[in-house]
C-alpha cells in the first residue's frame, strides 16, 4: 500500500460543532513486494474517507480530542495534512496495524494530546478502509480478520428517550435504552415500531441531542413503566440505561430530580430498578473513579443485569484489565474516540473478551454520517451496539449499514 495524498477538513457534527475527516488517496497493489515498485507490479487508485464522532459527557481519563482555543478542530486538521501526512507518504505500508503504530509513535504522548486522538483516529478509519478495499472484502470482515474475533449482528442498543446532558437534564438519566435482539433486520423491525408507539403515547415532546425523545417526568419510575409496557408489546427486548453518573455527582453525592443520593442509596435505587423492571444492563451507575460502588453493584445483579463501565473504563486495554482484576463490571463500552486508534479500540475489545465481559460498541453525541462504528461491532462480534435513537439521520445510518451488513454476510 503506498499513500499518495491526504487531505483533512472540518465538518460540522450533528450538534452543529466542527469535527475531523480525513481523506486518503493511495495505490493498491495487491501481493506487492516490499522491494517492488507500483509501476512494476501495477496498481489501481483508490481513496477512502473517514470522519470521527465527538463527545459530550466524556470521561477525563479519555485520550485528547485536540481543539483550538475557539473550539475548533484546524490545529488538528494542519496536523492530519502536515506531520501526518508526510509520515504516511514517506513509505509504503503492509497492514493497518503498522500504520496506527506509527501514528501512535509519531505522537508520542500517552493521551494522544500532541497531534490529536481526533486526528489520529480519523487516518487510522480511513486506512483500515483502504486496507479492506485492497483485499476487497466488506470492511466488517477486514476488521474481523484483523482482530482475530468472529463476525456477528450485536443487540441495538436504540436510545429512545434522552436525558442528562444530553437533553438539558429534563430526564435525570442520560438514556434510556430499548435492547433489542435478534436478526438485525427483525430487531430493528421492533425497535422501529416501539419508537413510533412511544411518540404517540408522549405526543409533541422535544427530540435530544441523540435521536430520542425527551419528555419530563415527576417521578423516577415512570420512563421505566413506560419502557416496560413497550417490552411487553415487543418481544426480544429489553430497558438499558445510562445513567452518565459523573453529570449527577456533586460533594460526593449523586443528584436526580431534586433528590440527593449517597452512593449506597443510589446503589439500592437501582437495585430496586432491576428487581422491578425487565433491565439488560446499566451503563456508569456511579462517577468514573468510583471502582468499589462499581463492585458491589455488580455483585449484587450478577447473572440479572449487567453493569456497564464507559467512562470508568473509556476503551483503554489498561483500565479495562485493572477493572478485570477488581471485578468492578460486567460489560465494557467501545468507543474508538476514546482511545484514538482502530488499533487499540481491537486491543480494548480483546481485553473485554479476556475479562469474559461483554463488548457494547458506541457512537457519540455528536455524530456524522460516518459508519465505521456498525462494520466495527459486526466484526468483533460485540454483544450489542448503541447507535441512538431514530430521530436523526446520523443515527439512522448506522441501523441501516447493519441491514446493508446483514445482507452482504449472508453473500459470503
Amino acid at each position: 500500500m503506498k499513500i499518495e495524498r491526504v487531505e483533512a477538513r472540518a465538518i460540522p457534527d450533528t450538534r452543529g460543532k466542527p469535527t475531523v475527516e480525513v481523506t486518503l488517496h493511495a495505490l493498491c497493489i495487491p501481493g506487492m513486494h516490499k522491494e517492488a515498485t507500483a509501476s512494476e507490479v501495477g496498481g489501481h487508485p483508490v481513496s477512502t474517507h473517514a470522519s470521527v464522532p465527538s463527545g459530550k459527557s466524556t470521561g477525563s481519563h479519555e485520550a485528547c480530542e485536540l481543539r483550538d482555543a475557539d473550539g475548533g478542530v484546524e490545529t488538528a486538521v494542519a496536523n492530519v495534512e502536515g506531520e501526518i501526512a508526510r509520515a504516511l507518504c514517506a513509505r509504503k505500508w503492509n497492514s493497518p496495524d503498522e500504520i496506527d503504530g506509527a501514528l501512535i509513535a509519531l505522537d508520542g504522548t500517552p493521551n494522544k494530546s500532541r497531534l490529536g486522538a481526533n486526528a489520529i483516529l480519523a487516518v487510522s478509519i480511513a486506512a483500515q478502509r483502504l486496507f479492506a478495499q485492497e483485499a476487497n472484502v466488506p470492511l466488517w470482515k477486514a476488521i474481523a480478520e484483523r482482530a482475530g474475533t468472529t463476525p456477528g449482528a450485536p443487540r441495538l442498543y436504540v436510545n429512545v428517550m434522552n436525558g442528562g446532558v444530553h437533553a438539558d437534564f429534563r430526564l435525570p438519566f442520560q438514556e434510556y435504552i430499548l435492547v433489542c435482539e435478534g436478526r438485525t433486520s427483525a430487531a430493528f423491525a421492533a425497535a422501529r415500531a416501539a419508537f413510533d408507539a412511544l411518540g404517540a403515547t408522549l405526543g409533541n415532546v422535544p427530540m435530544g441531542e441523540e435521536g430520542g425523545y425527551s419528555p419530563t417526568f415527576e417521578t423516577l419510575q415512570e420512563p421505566f413503566e413506560l419502557l416496560a409496557a413497550l417490552v411487553a408489546e415487543h418481544a426480544g427486548t429489553s430497558i438499558a440505561i445510562d445513567a452518565a453518573a459523573n453529570e449527577l455527582l456533586s460533594e460526593g453525592a449523586y443528584r436526580l430530580l431534586a433528590e440527593t443520593y449517597a452512593p449506597d442509596a443510589l446503589m439500592r435505587l437501582y437495585e430496586d430498578l432491576a428487581s422491578r423492571f425487565p433491565f439488560h444492563s446499566i451503563e456508569d451507575p456511579f462517577s468514573e473513579d468510583a471502582g468499589a460502588d462499581f463492585a458491589r453493584l455488580t455483585a449484587a445483579l450478577r447473572g440479572t443485569c449487567l453493569v456497564v463501565g464507559d467512562d470508568f473504563t473509556v476503551t483503554n486495554p489498561a483500565r479495562i484489565a485493572h477493572a478485570a482484576r477488581e471485578e468492578a463490571i460486567s460489560a465494557v463500552l467501545i468507543k474508538p474516540n476514546q482511545i484514538g486508534s482502530v488499533k487499540e479500540a481491537i486491543e480494548a475489545v480483546e481485553a473485554t473478551h479476556a475479562a469474559g465481559w461483554a463488548a457494547i460498541c458506541s457512537h457519540r453525541s455528536g455524530e456524522t454520517d460516518d459508519t465505521f462504528i456498525a462494520d466495527f461491532a459486526y466484526g468483533v462480534g460485540a454483544e450489542g451496539i448503541k447507535a441512538g435513537g431514530l430521530g436523526q439521520k446520523q443515527r439512522l445510518e448506522k441501523y441501516e449499514r447493519l441491514l446493508e451488513i446483514e445482507k452482504e454476510a449472508e453473500a459470503v
